[in-house]
């Protein structure tokens, strides 16, 4: 981590544990650190050049497969699933 950020919150004599809680939720989201965390969440580096065109490659390659399956009459177009997972 970078850019490290401290959030320090101290328990005054007569502060609920709530409260404190809460303070410091407040002041971690003053300092846009809970944007920060959720934007980072789910993060995915993005894919280089060559694999992109691999994977470009295998799905013409499938789709050259499929169609001459068509032509040939071992496959019906039309029965082909929805791939979701719905009828």
């Amino acid at each position: 981590m970078v850019n490290a950020t401290r959030v320090e919150v101290r328990r005054s004599k007569n502060e609920s544990s709530t409260s404190l809680i809460r303070r410091f939720s407040r002041r971690a989201m003053g300092l846009g650190l809970v944007r920060a965390m959720r934007k980072r969440r789910y993060y995915e580096r993005l894919k280089s050049d060559n694999v992109n065109h691999k994977r470009a490659l295998v799905s013409l390659e499938r789709r050259k497969n499929y169609a001459e399956l068509v032509k040939l009459g071992k496959i019906d177009p039309a029965a082909r699933t929805n791939r979701r997972g719905g009828r």
